[in-house]
C-alpha cells in the first residue's frame, strides 16, 4: 500500500474530515498552497530530526510552511542530548516518501511527532503534501491532533 492509500485509509478510520486535492507534482510550500487555496503558513512542513539520548531513530518536526525550524527546540522538546536534520537518505527511508511529500504524521508506529504550538493554534484547517507531490489533504487541525496526539511544542525559529 502507497504512503498515500495509507493516509487516506487512516483518515477514514478515524473518521476526520478532510478533503484531497489533485495537482501538478510540487514540493514547494509556496508553489502547492497557492493550488491548494490555502496560505502557506496553513501547511504543514514535516521535517525528519535525528536526536541522541532518545529512544527511536528519529523524530518528525511539524511547522507552518513559512516558519523555520530551531533544531535547539526540537532536541528540548524531545528529551535528547542533540540533534539534527536527518540526511534526505534517511528520512525517505523512514518515511516512504520523498522529500516534498512527507506527511506530518508517521505511517510507522513508535516514532515521537513534535509540532509546533503556534502552528496548530493558528490555523482550524491544515494541509500537507500526503505521501505524493501531486496529491494534497487538507484537514481539521482539530482531527489532526486527535489522530497523531503530538507533541506540542514551540518549535519554530524566532
Amino acid at each position: 500500500m502507497s504512503p498515500f492509500e495509507q493516509i487516506i485509509g487512516l483518515l477514514d478510520r478515524e473518521k476526520a474530515e478532510y478533503r484531497t486535492i489533485e495537482h501538478p507534482a510540487e514540493g514547494r510550500s509556496e508553489e502547492v498552497s497557492a493550488v491548494r487555496g490555502t496560505s502557506v503558513a496553513q501547511g504543514a512542513k514535516a521535517l525528519v530530526c535525528r536526536v541522541k539520548g532518545i529512544d527511536s531513530p528519529a523524530v518528525l518536526a511539524v511547522l507552518g510552511g513559512d516558519r523555520r525550524a530551531d533544531v535547539k527546540k526540537i532536541v528540548a522538546a524531545a528529551g535528547g542530548r542533540k540533534g539534527g536534520f536527518a540526511p534526505a537518505e534517511l528520512a525517505e527511508e523512514l518515511t516512504g516518501c520523498v522529500i516534498g511529500a512527507i506527511p506530518p504524521f508517521w505511517l510507522t508506529a513508535g516514532l515521537p511527532v513534535i509540532v509546533d504550538e503556534d502552528f496548530l493554534a493558528s490555523y482550524e484547517e491544515i494541509a500537507f503534501n500526503a505521501g505524493r507531490l501531486d496529491r494534497s489533504v487538507v484537514m481539521r487541525a482539530q482531527d489532526y491532533v486527535r489522530i497523531v496526539a503530538p507533541t506540542v511544542a514551540p518549535i519554530s525559529a524566532g
